[in-house]
């Protein structure tokens, strides 16, 4: 039975911290086990939080990508009734073909997750290991400067690479999007499809890793009290995730990502000299 006690203001800042860090390529997990270490929070509760607060991750990225969503699970029905469609829609529907990408690129996440997932979770009480992770994200983020606009589109292998990097992700203080947008200037696909792909192929992956927190947890595991606590926390995640998503597509878009490896290097030095 988790029982702690929990500052109405310190879970509007965990959330506001998990949902402006989300999407920004600077780590949120990373950035939730920092914060909760530095205000003493016990990071089991902290987990239970963080796994609230992604959920309304899940929802600000329904949100934003609505229109690309929908084709995708109109598309998704053509393929369930008629397999066929995917060979005879292959060059014609772009929705056909997304749907394929992300479901290539949920497989080294998916078996990543389910093979050293609970090793992958002890990493979340160590924040020295976190810091180290934020000058490796920070890294790969600077490199990006050094590549042109790519003119690539998506394909099986370049999206089963992503997901690789998605897969490395799942590394606390690694980011997802910085990992994932990353690789694909890497691999000099165009930013529009950058744009769109990196995040939607976070759905599912996301979403199954909360569905299987939740029954390791259990919702009895969760004291009533806590309650206002999680609903709050959803909303100022999810509003403040679908603005950070927003500002990200467009800076990418003009100016790159390169400029978030200079914080990155700060939190992570500053977290090896603090932890230490």
């Amino acid at each position: 039975m988790y029982n702690i006690e929990y500052d109405y203001l310190e879970s509007i800042f965990v959330a506001l911290l998990q949902g402006i860090t989300e999407f920004l390529p600077i780590s949120s997990s990373g950035h939730i086990v920092v914060a909760q270490s530095l205000l003493g929070q016990d990071l089991e509760l902290g987990m239970v939080f963080n796994i609230i607060t992604h959920a309304g991750t899940l929802g600000s990225i329904i949100i934003y990508f609505y229109k690309d969503l929908r084709e995708m699970v109109k598309s998704a029905f053509r393929m369930l009734f008629k397999p066929r469609s995917v060979i005879e829609n292959w060059d014609t529907d772009e929705a056909t073909r997304f749907n394929i990408y992300v479901l290539l690129s949920m497989i080294p996440a998916g078996v990543a997750g389910f093979t050293i997932r609970h090793q992958l979770d002890a990493a979340f009480a160590n924040p020295m290991g976190v810091s180290f992770m934020f000058l490796f994200t920070g890294t790969f983020l600077f490199a990006t400067k050094f590549f042109d606009q790519g003119r690539k589109k998506l394909n099986i292998k370049n999206t089963f690479i992503v997901g690789i990097a998605q897969a490395v992700s799942l590394i606390p203080g690694v980011s997802r999007s910085g990992a994932t947008i990353s690789m694909a200037v890497f691999l000099g696909i165009n930013r529009n499809d950058i744009a769109r792909f990196t995040f939607i192929m976070m759905l599912p992956v996301v979403a199954g890793a909360t569905l299987v927190e939740l029954l390791d947890i259990g919702a009895g595991s969760v004291e009533s009290a806590f309650i206002p606590h999680l609903i709050l926390g959803f909303f100022v995640s999810l509003i403040s995730c679908y603005f950070a998503l927003k500002y990200l597509i467009v800076l990418f878009k003009s100016k790159g990502i390169h400029y978030f490896a200079y914080y990155c290097w700060s939190i992570g030095i500053f977290g090896l000299i603090y932890f230490s």
